[in-house]
């Protein structure tokens, strides 16, 4: 194309969209994806929805899932955590009976969360806080062509309402658990009545998060939550309505894999929210920006050529191919193919 994208911005969650964005510069490394410039510069939007207090730290999980695969620190078999680790600092707060035993800090990471909670306690915004953190993690491999943005530097929880026969407990016959809780401790194998994110609605962006999508080139949506990871960024005031002014193309990948989700718990989360469990479903719940959506072009995996009609019918550009993101090349594919749709 005469004028390739330059500036992309990517909406993430933590593993999925961390390894969507890893094989996204792996293809732009090797010159795999033409539409995009080799000097492309990427900015990353993060969920910061899933971000909890332990222990008196302050743990943001998506945005340090994002800075430690991009920056070549992630423990590559879990996906999450540091490599390497070591987990002497949870065994002794088990023994003194500490609660929560559920979610355990590991050793190395715990210095990245003590860095973070100094520096909100000295009164840094997270967006700074992040920043710095970064000058360890991304510029060394990255110089200045990546960059991490909170979604905002307010305080925004997700909760998820479950039921509670503990009647003296919750006398309302539910009880509403943090976001972590729900999907670390129960595995999200309770039915969730209902999905609420606390301090949404008062959250401001963060600084450079809607220039990122306004003077983008090209946004793309990478197969993290719908609900929970890029729909709480969505709900953050002024990014959904940056996303349908932006002049640049919009494409997203589906999560959903003929009828399921890769990981996580999108199954469930998607029925309470009432969205059909399917790569058309997520799609639609999306919307083509030429029907007050957010989407020009949605990537549905092969086995889900079925629903390419339902797609295009909505007035989004779709295609089907291989989206399980087996290894860098293969997700560099995946990107390639999405950039396609939409170049």
């Amino acid at each position: 194309m005469a004028h390739p994208f330059r500036r992309l911005t990517v909406l993430s969650g933590g593993m999925g969209g961390a390894r969507f964005i890893q094989g996204l510069l792996h293809g732009i490394g090797a010159g795999s994806l033409p539409e995009v410039a080799a000097d492309a510069e990427v900015t990353v939007i993060a969920n910061t929805a899933d971000d909890l207090w332990v222990h008196g730290l302050k743990v943001c999980p998506d945005l340090d899932t994002v800075m430690y695969t991009l920056g070549d620190g992630i423990d590559p078999e879990r996906g999450w955590g540091r490599r390497d680790e070591t987990w002497s600092v949870k065994t002794e707060l088990a023994a003194y009976g500490v609660e929560p035993t559920w979610f355990g800090l590991g050793d190395r990471d715990i210095g990245t969360h003590l860095v973070r909670t100094q520096m909100l306690d000295a009164g840094y915004p997270l967006s700074q806080i992040t920043e710095a953190l970064c000058q360890r993690w991304l510029t060394p491999v990255h110089g200045d062509t990546v960059r991490l943005l909170p979604m905002s530097d307010d305080r925004v929880e997700t909760h998820v309402a479950i039921a509670d026969s503990d009647l003296e407990r919750s006398p309302s016959g539910r009880r509403v658990v943090h976001f972590q809780e729900y999907w670390v401790k129960l595995r999200a194998e309770v039915p969730a009545d209902a999905v609420v994110v606390v301090g949404l609605d008062e959250a401001t962006p963060a600084p450079g998060v809607i220039d990122a999508i306004t003077d983008a080139d090209l946004v793309l949506l990478p197969p993290s939550n719908p609900v929970v990871s890029v729909g709480t960024i969505l709900g953050v005031p002024r990014v959904r309505e940056a996303l349908v002014a932006t002049r640049a193309p919009v494409v997203g990948v589906s999560p959903i894999i003929g009828g399921s989700h890769v990981r996580g718990m999108a199954n469930q989360l998607l029925t309470t929210m009432g969205i059909a469990v399917s790569a058309a479903g997520v799609g639609l719940h999306y919307g083509a920006r030429s029907h007050d959506g957010v989407l020009n072009g949605w990537l549905v995996d092969e086995t889900d050529q079925g629903e390419l009609a339902a797609l295009h019918e909505a007035g989004l550009a779709a295609a089907a191919v291989p989206l399980y993101m087996t290894d860098a090349e293969a997700t560099a594919a995946m990107a390639a193919a999405a950039i396609a749709l939409v170049s």
